[in-house]
């Protein structure tokens, strides 16, 4: 039941539009929200981004009504607290202020200023005739089913995946290697089951179009009247002596829990040499966490620095650096020749050998050297895959020739409408990118008349000793890297740039630039090259409402 709760030592809230403030609740232990100004009317919200917790006070407020997360992009609507962009699933609570008494009161229930949320209810008993059948069971998937039953659809959910469990938090697997389901599902089993949102293990092998039937290994048959994939991205590896998949023991790739569990079985009590093929982000991240462990552990990549075809060499040892300082080792600009098996065991590998003749001893060798589109059981089905193995879709994320059907997430290449994208088709393998396609797609089947796919700009983000952020895309590749701040600390920002456009920005201990640069970018308000260069200050830019992609 609501009630009225009094905020700690204000008589009155004195905020301009576009201000914000966090306000303690009186009787509340460790209780506060948020105050903020947007056009002349004061608002009371949760003082934590529902993703992972992040301050919203440093977030950024737009002329369009929006909060957005300084840390991964999610964004929140301030005058309902619903979710805008992925990557948070629960809105924030919202309050009633009063002023009254020469105090300022907020009126809500207790449960939404201790949980710092509104606890998303989907609960739904499934009706009539229209089935979506969801193949995957990743990000996409998530912003999918969650944005189907939270935008009002009633109709049957199913959803076929081969991991055999909830979506999960997929970032946390090599970031922190948890190996428990129940530690990285977003939802319980039974908050599905009560938004009447059938899950079932089991892995495609036909899809019939004509007939809308999907057939799963099993042997069992799924109907559909609209078909949304989400099969997301199947890790690759090597195929070198040693190297192939079953090969050697203790040789290993990262894609789901099981592959963690396998991992860190092997790792046990730490003090292990290990091996990780792959400068990727991937291989960065799982690096970083098994050196932090007490582990020997070594990085090989072909790049001169680590990510540096997709970062700059510049920033990329950044990177470096920061992990060698953890203990990281590194042999860059390197070509892996084989593995070959431990003199102790010789069913399991022993050592990584480079091409100049360099030997790594190896009790573990990690294989993170990117994926593929997860669309091999498309082959023959009427679908024409592009040459990477992914789809092309339309600015819906629908297959052209192919009524009601859907593709998102990895496997998906649509039309880039960020700065200088221009429509071209791109695919980008990130989680945000994934989960807010996935809404976008839920919109348009619970509300096909209304929906236009709203444009929202790339964010991906990676724990690399340090938070990295960032923003944007470098669709058709990038001419300059303007630096700013200390890369030393690491607090900097980057600005990546192709003429006088700015494509994309990354940031490191410098909040909310990325939010802001996002912010900017889906408004057409990115400052130019020759401005960054003179030292304009993007969070000096006002964010008009109009949007103009």
């Amino acid at each position: 039941m609501a009630q009225e709760f009094k905020l700690k030592d204000l008589t009155s809230v004195d905020l301009k539009n576009g201000q914000k403030q966090e306000a303690e609740v009186e009787g509340i232990e460790e209780g506060k929200v948020l105050l903020l100004r947007y056009k002349d009317e004061l608002h009371a919200l949760s003082p934590k981004c529902t993703h992972y917790g992040a301050p919203m006070k440093n977030g950024v407020l737009t002329g369009d009504g929006r909060l957005t997360c300084a840390w991964h992009g999610a964004c929140f609507n301030v005058a309902t607290g619903d979710v805008e962009d992925a990557p948070a699933l629960d809105p924030l609570a919202k309050f009633e202020i009063i002023q009254k008494n020469g105090g300022v009161y907020i009126k809500g229930d207790k449960e939404g200023i201790t949980s710092s949320r509104r606890q998303l209810n989907l609960k739904c008993q499934a009706q009539g005739q229209e089935k979506v059948l969801v193949i995957g069971g990743g990000s996409g998937t998530l912003g999918a089913i969650e944005g189907l039953r939270g935008g009002g659809f009633t109709g049957h959910i199913t959803v076929i995946s081969k991991e055999g469990y909830q979506p999960i938090d997929r970032t946390k697997l090599s970031k922190a290697l948890l190996a428990d389901v129940s530690k990285v599902a977003w939802r319980s089993p039974q908050f599905y089951k009560d938004a009447s949102i059938d899950i079932f293990e089991d892995e495609v092998s036909k899809v019939d179009f004509q007939a809308k039937k999907v057939s799963t290994k099993s042997g069992k048959a799924y109907d559909y009247t609209k078909l949304i994939i989400a099969t997301g991205g199947a890790p690759k590896s090597l195929p070198l002596p040693g190297l192939k998949l079953g090969e050697l023991g203790n040789v290993f790739l990262l894609r789901s829990v099981p592959d963690v569990q396998n991992i860190v079985n092997a790792v046990g009590d730490n003090g292990k040499k290990i091996v990780v093929i792959g400068s990727s982000f991937i291989g960065m991240e799982v690096a970083n966490a098994l050196v932090q462990k007490k582990n020997d552990v070594s990085v090989i990549g072909m790049e001169k620095e680590p990510m540096d075809r997709v970062m700059g060499e510049k920033v990329g040892k950044i990177f470096r650096g920061i992990l060698e300082k953890n203990g990281v080792k590194f042999y860059m600009g390197a070509s892996v020749d084989k593995a070959s098996p431990s003199k102790s065991d010789s069913s399991k590998v022993g050592a990584v050998h480079l091409k100049d003749g360099t030997t790594l001893d190896a009790e573990i060798v990690i294989e993170g050297v990117g994926v593929g589109p997860a669309t091999e059981f498309l082959k023959d089905s009427g679908i024409q895959l592009e040459k990477d193995g992914s789809i092309q879709v339309d600015e819906t994320f629908a297959i052209p020739g192919h009524d009601g059907v859907f593709a998102i997430g990895d496997i998906a290449t649509y039309p880039y409408h960020g700065p200088g994208g221009n429509g071209t088709p791109i695919r980008i393998e990130h989680w945000n990118v994934a989960q807010n396609q996935g809404r976008s797609v839920a919109n348009f089947i619970a509300r096909p008349s209304a929906a236009k796919p709203k444009p929202f700009i790339p964010v991906f983000w990676s724990a690399l000793g340090s938070q990295l952020r960032y923003c944007g895309n470098t669709v058709g590749g990038y001419d300059d890297v303007l630096l700013t701040g200390e890369p030393e600390k690491p607090s900097w920002v980057a600005y990546y740039t192709r003429g006088e456009t700015v494509l994309a920005v990354a940031s490191m201990m410098k909040d909310p630039y990325m939010t802001q640069a996002a912010e900017l970018m889906r408004r057409g308000k990115m400052p130019s090259k020759s401005d960054i260069a003179k030292g304009v200050d993007i969070l000096e830019i006002s964010l008009p409402s109009e949007i103009k992609m």
